[in-house]
């Protein structure tokens, strides 16, 4: 079995910084893409930022400059430094990762459980 589990959740200023991260664990044989999305209630969930395994990021427009992805391979991690938070990023976190497991040959979606982000002072 595969699973994510993140970290890096809780209640900020506006102004301030936190770092989310997600470990993969598990029957994995490899790792694609990485990254983060994110939901407040009663809307989608959103792409914040992905990784690809080359290291090409993406961000959405709302957070570049703010917010960086990053990932370590050796630990199966990928992480969010977000800076310069403000209420509009209060959400629902949810750390997101293409993974082919062992003994198979196709690459599913695996989602983690969501960390929660609040910025308010």
């Amino acid at each position: 079995q595969v699973q994510l589990v993140e970290s890096g959740g809780g209640l900020v200023q506006p102004g301030g910084s936190l770092r989310l991260s997600c470990a993969a664990s598990g029957s994995i044989f490899s790792i694609y893409a990485m990254g983060w999305y994110r939901q407040t209630p009663g809307k989608q969930r959103d792409l914040v930022a992905t990784i690809t395994s080359g290291g090409s990021t993406n961000y959405r427009d709302s957070v570049k400059g703010r917010f960086t992805v990053s990932r370590d391979d050796a630990k199966n991690t990928v992480y969010l430094q977000m800076n310069n938070l403000g209420p509009e990023d209060t959400a629902l976190y949810y750390c997101y990762s293409e993974i082919t497991p062992t003994r198979s040959r196709t690459k599913y979606a695996y989602w983690g459980q969501g960390t929660q982000v609040t910025v308010s002072s």
